[in-house]
Parts: structure tokens; sequence; C-alpha cells
């Protein structure tokens, strides 16, 4: 009886912890891919704005649905972390004054 209350609260915590990941997550990787690709795309900053903004909630979309079908938990993190720092990298590299 106890082994099974283990594994329920071992469950239960993976599911909180992608659900965590998702909402936290996500939308931190969405959002410096929006500020990359606005910096990135060769239109007036306006429309670059407004595309790349348009297009973030597909790719949030995309991200939930990748965090909830990947098997391992721990690529999910690593993956976050790592593309969102490279994202947000690149940004500050990119913007005006930032790797000055």
């Amino acid at each position: 009886m106890m082994a099974s209350l283990t594994d329920t609260a071992r469950y239960r915590w993976r599911v909180a912890s992608r659900v965590l990941a998702a909402v936290v997550g996500g939308y931190a990787l969405t959002s410096a891919v929006t500020v990359l690709l606005a910096l990135l795309w060769p239109l007036p900053k306006a429309e670059a704005v407004l595309a790349s903004s348009m297009l973030s909630f597909a790719l949030y979309a995309g991200v939930l649905v990748w965090i909830f079908a990947a098997r391992r938990l721990r690529v999910v993190w690593l993956g976050l972390i790592l593309a969102t720092a490279v994202c947000a990298g690149l940004s500050w590299l990119l913007l005006p004054g930032g790797g000055a």
C-alpha cells in the first residue's frame, strides 16, 4: 500500500513539474524567441514586432506540445533553459549598445 502512495506522489510531482515548465519555461522561451525574431527580421521595427508577436502564439503552442510529449523531464528543463539562454544572449548582443 505504501509503495503505491509513493508512486502516486512521484507521478504528481512529475506532472506538476511539466506544468511549471509549460507555464514558466514555455513563456520565457517564447518571449526570448519573439524578441530575437523582432530584432532579426529585415522589416520596419513595428512590423517586425507585430509579426513576431503573432508568430509567438503558434510557437508557444508548439512548445507546450513538446513539453508534454517529451519522454524525459530532464530533457525538457535542459532544453528550455539552454534555448532561452541562447535566444536571450543573442538578443542582448543584437540590441543597440547591448554588446558594448
